[in-house]
């Protein structure tokens, strides 16, 4: 992912000139971080999606849902909360014959073009060479706070859109900023990757 190599470019060509004068768990810590330069990600699936303690992942028409399942979400309208669950699973592929790692990931989600919220994964994954590795993404918002202030009518679109009964696919796209320890040093890259449902070189 080009965006990617510029984050990471200046870093590794740090580790590169300090290579020679570290120690092994160094050195090794720096071909990581190499590697995930070359490396691109994407949205494989989205699951778990859970609106108002409705289950949405069978969910393809309104005959789908039961009265009790539309007297929920229904509800959610004019309860003080309307919560919002999901699982976000990304996949990470790596081109390198050395693997990649990262230390911890920030991310902030959006849907529909609509920044819903965003966390923090603080546990160190690795890509494996030559191969990839889903990293699944935890979601929970409430709805009310983020699509405050639209109109009922907005709120009904995005919702009906979400369970799959809508007129328009939801379109979900996660931005990522990677942090690696380096010799005990954390190093945040300055700008964010957006990841979207397809692997990009752009």
């Amino acid at each position: 992912m080009k965006n990617l190599y510029k984050l990471i470019f200046p870093f590794a060509m740090v580790l590169i000139l300090i290579l020679p004068f570290s120690g092994c768990g160094v050195a090794r810590q720096a071909e990581q971080v190499s590697a995930l330069a070359n490396c691109e990600f994407r949205i494989i699936s989205v699951e778990n999606i859970n609106l108002a303690g409705v289950e949405l992942e069978s969910i393809k028409s309104v005959s789908d849902l039961g009265m009790g399942d539309v007297a929920r979400i229904l509800a959610g309208f004019t309860s003080p909360t309307f919560p919002l669950s999901l699982q976000l699973n990304l996949e990470g592929r790596n081109p390198n014959t050395k693997v990649a790692g990262l230390n911890q990931l920030e991310w902030i989600l959006f849907i529909d073009d609509i920044q819903m919220t965003s966390g923090f994964l603080g546990k160190p994954f690795s890509i494996p060479a030559l191969g990839s590795a889903n990293i699944p993404v935890e979601v929970g918002l409430d709805l009310k706070q983020v699509l405050s202030g639209r109109s009922a009518t907005a709120m009904l679109n995005f919702c009906m859109n979400l369970t799959g009964v809508g007129n328009t696919p939801t379109r979900f796209k996660i931005k990522l900023k990677p942090t690696v320890i380096i010799g005990g040093k954390a190093l945040t890259y300055p700008g964010y990757i957006t990841v979207k449902t397809d692997y990009t070189s752009k």
